[in-house]
């Protein structure tokens, strides 16, 4: 395409956006306030959003109040460590990010995803360099049918495109309904999850030796994911990372 007609196109789309800019103003993604760009918190709800970085376990991700070295683990990962090998996620899960997860998953907001896919990005560079498949947490049928969405496919599948990763909807399978993991203690939810999740044998071969990103919501206990990553690595993947798109505070849990 030339110069000229490469131009064109960004005007002509320039155009556009302020044209539905007049009729649908641009709202905040967790309090509808105006904002500038679609996809943008207010300044308000970005102050309350707790960002998650360095400092950091090496391993699940928790973030550290003081400043350590690289490839510290905390006390429950050397006590207990989890079966995935890292953890990472954008931001925790109090406030404005539970806020904009339940938003999400109980309120049909599926225009957050490009948003999503941007932090999910940032916060996971390294795990998405070093992952070789993305999967993501499977939904029950009956789950899905209530739901109508996966919330943690649809992530999946806006950061495989920003990416350029390959997703496997199918990797994973969800064999059992369980009851929701919210208001289980932590044993509990070891125990609901315990073979919930399976990788079909047409699958095996995209897992066999290969790294993978299991992409979900939030990471809380960590239940659900380890029980996923199990599954996997039965199926014979070699390593398995997590990504979600917030945290629970352990002291909240």
């Amino acid at each position: 395409m030339t110069q000229t007609g490469s131009m064109a196109m960004a005007m002509a789309r320039q155009a556009t956006r302020l044209v539905l800019d007049a009729f649908l103003p641009p709202q905040c993604l967790a309090c509808a306030a105006p904002v500038e760009r679609p996809g943008q918190l207010c300044a308000r709800c970005w102050g309350g959003l707790r960002l998650i970085g360095a400092p950091q376990c090496a391993r699940c991700g928790a973030p550290f109040e003081l400043d350590t070295p690289n490839g510290t683990l905390c006390g429950v990962c050397l006590q207990s460590p989890p079966a995935y090998d890292r953890a990472r996620a954008a931001f925790g899960y109090e406030g404005v990010g539970r806020s904009l997860v339940l938003g999400f998953k109980m309120a049909d907001r599926t225009y957050c995803v490009p948003a999503f896919a941007t932090w999910l990005e940032r916060a996971g560079a390294e795990l998405i360099a070093d992952a070789d498949l993305l999967v993501s947490v499977p939904l029950h049928r009956w789950r899905l049918f209530a739901r109508r969405f996966n919330q943690s496919a649809l992530m999946a599948h806006a950061l495989a495109r920003r990416t350029g990763k390959r997703w496997s909807p199918s990797a994973l399978v969800r064999q059992r309904a369980t009851p929701s993991q919210a208001s289980l203690p932590a044993a509990e939810r070891r125990r609901n999850v315990k073979g919930a999740f399976a990788v079909p044998a047409r699958v095996r071969p995209q897992i066999a030796g290969r790294r993978m990103l299991l992409i979900d919501d939030v990471l809380t206990t960590g239940s659900t994911a380890n029980a996923c990553t199990e599954a996997l690595l039965k199926a014979g993947a070699k390593a398995v990372d997590v990504l979600t798109l917030a945290r629970r505070d352990r002291h909240s849990e």
